[in-house]
């Protein structure tokens, strides 16, 4: 839906079709930023986020980290088989309980994220270059607060 200079948008149905193809298009536009970000050292965006999160939060159950990263149980396996072959991160059997397995960074992982975490906080920085700090968090705030609206919905 694109509006024309004479259009005005008075129809709040108009307005939220309008904002979610708004929204959809930056969202598309930083997250194909980010990938050439996250290619850039090796690693698909799964993956960066795997490693991300065990940079920021420690080691974590193998089991829900797909929960944390919002990919499917399947593909968590996958990745961390991958990672692990890339000797970025190692499994780690629970001393009180069997059932559970943690992923931890090894050295080599923990040296990557080190040293590419700076400069891909930056890269997303740049990306989001376009609002001043108030801004985002005004924005945070309101994308927070659509976003539990919306999964309030759902959750009916």
């Amino acid at each position: 839906m694109t509006l024309k200079p004479q259009e005005s948008m008075t129809d709040e149905k108009d307005i939220s079709l309008k904002l979610l193809v708004v929204l959809t298009r930056a969202a598309q536009s930083i997250r194909k930023g980010i990938e050439e970000d996250i290619r850039h050292y090796g690693l698909n965006q799964t993956e960066f986020g795997v490693l991300e999160l065990l940079y920021h939060k420690g080691d974590q159950p193998i089991q829900k980290i797909g929960g944390k990263i919002l990919i499917a149980s399947s593909s968590t396996t996958y990745v961390i088989d991958q990672l692990e072959k890339k000797k970025l991160l190692k499994r780690k059997p629970c001393p009180s309980d069997r059932r559970v397995t943690y992923a931890s960074l090894t050295k080599e992982g923990q040296e990557l994220m080190d040293k590419i975490f700076p400069d891909h906080k930056e890269a997303v920085n740049t990306l989001l270059g376009g609002l001043t700090a108030a801004e985002k968090l005004e924005l945070i705030g309101q994308l927070k607060k659509l976003g539990l609206f919306a999964a309030s919905l759902s959750d009916r």
